[in-house]
């Protein structure tokens, strides 16, 4: 009805006179650019959901900020699980995006958590842990405070007396889901809800940004609709036995991840893998004291690697070849520095975002690998570039 009565006005005025043909002029200029407007404005909408992954990164590169979508609508919910309490678990498919900006930052990880602590405390403390944590929750609103009390924990004794029980309950609760940060230990109630996963099952990593205040959860692996959320609680470069005498001593639980039920014979071989990886990590450090030279401890790198792609162990990556950046700069190899700050950046950012300090440390020596921190500390050599199959995804 609008638009018929709208085409009778205007016929109406073209057939009266006599006619002020610049207000018909103007008039079809003025419906003209409401026209062009709207088009225009349809199209901005259109093009901002097209490129909404695109504009994610591109956001994160350009230091460019907007609402955390998974703030607003978050990729996992938390359930009750038959036998293991609380778990996170996907309720969309979360996978590896991609962005074909430079050579070097073309994926990443999605971000699923960003989270201020609820308590945070020094690591080291003069008085009672005891009094310092009731006293911190005793801070805490109603609502933090059941957040807090909702958390599960373990190792207080039975029968304790309700005085006794409220005193010791902050401390267990926050000796069993506190995380480290930084300097301090910090309870994040969000983040506490992933369960462990050992070597290859965990698919979540998380870490703490000083400078913002928060701690941040990547998903550094593809995760399936329905799927738990796993992160590792330690370092997991350990036999099964290790593993699980550690877990049942602080966690009070046996692990009985799909690296842990492995057959006999399958889980040797992975024991032997994670145990390879492990002793050559500790023997890569020692170039920090001169025990081993540039060379030898690429060498070391590109082993781990290796070993990590038989096990399934992608988790850590961005570190060792950060770590292998600062071994070239210092022996003055401008061209593996470019080369293992390409490889660190990408893996950074599956991990800890394209916007973590480690990414834009690896930005930087890619750029201008003479301008790193540790350039020309030791012997000018050649010390060896990644080889080109860890380019692989």
């Amino acid at each position: 009805m609008a638009v018929r009565k709208r085409a009778v006005n205007v016929r109406d005025t073209t057939n009266s006179a006599p006619t002020d043909t610049s207000a018909i002029n103007n008039h079809g200029n003025a419906s003209s650019v409401r026209r062009r407007f709207a088009l225009a404005c349809a199209a901005i909408l259109l093009g901002l959901i097209w490129w909404t992954p695109l504009w994610s990164d591109l956001s994160t590169l350009l230091g460019l900020s907007r609402p955390d979508s998974h703030e607003i609508n978050p990729p996992f919910v938390v359930r009750d699980l038959p036998g293991r309490g609380k778990g996170m678990i996907a309720v969309r498919d979360i996978r590896v995006s991609a962005l074909s900006l430079s050579p070097c930052c073309h994926q990443r990880g999605e971000l699923l958590i960003r989270e201020r602590p609820l308590v945070l405390v020094p690591r080291q403390i003069a008085s009672s842990p005891s009094q310092l944590i009731l006293d911190s929750v005793r801070k805490l609103s109603p609502g933090e405070a059941a957040a807090f009390y909702n958390l599960s924990y373990v190792h207080i004794p039975q029968g304790l007396a309700p005085e006794a029980l409220a005193e010791q309950l902050p401390l267990a609760i926050f000796q069993t889901n506190a995380v480290a940060a930084g300097s301090n230990v910090g309870l994040f109630p969000t983040m506490a809800r992933l369960n462990h996963g050992c070597s290859h099952t965990f698919n979540s990593v998380y870490s703490w940004r000083e400078r913002e205040g928060v701690l941040v959860v990547y998903a550094f692996k593809a995760i399936k609709k329905d799927e738990e959320l796993l992160t590792a609680y330690f370092k997991t470069q350990q036999t099964r036995e290790e593993r699980r005498r550690y877990l049942e001593q602080v966690y009070d639980f046996t692990c009985m991840c799909a690296c842990c039920t492995l057959s006999e014979e399958k889980s040797k071989e992975s024991d032997d893998r994670l145990s390879a990886m492990g002793d050559l990590q500790k023997r890569f450090s020692t170039w920090g004291h001169g025990a081993i030279d540039g060379r030898e401890a690429i060498r070391i790198a590109k082993r781990i690697w290796s070993l990590g792609d038989a096990e399934g162990y992608t988790s850590e990556r961005g570190r060792l070849a950060a770590d292998a950046t600062l071994v070239a700069a210092a022996h003055s190899d401008a061209e593996a520095v470019m080369a293992w700050a390409r490889l660190a950046v990408r893996w950074t950012s599956y991990e800890l975002g394209l916007d973590s300090e480690l990414a834009e440390e690896m930005r930087l020596a890619l750029s201008e690998p003479r301008r790193h921190p540790m350039w020309g500390r030791r012997e000018a050599m050649q010390v060896g570039r990644p080889e080109p199959e860890m380019s692989g995804a």
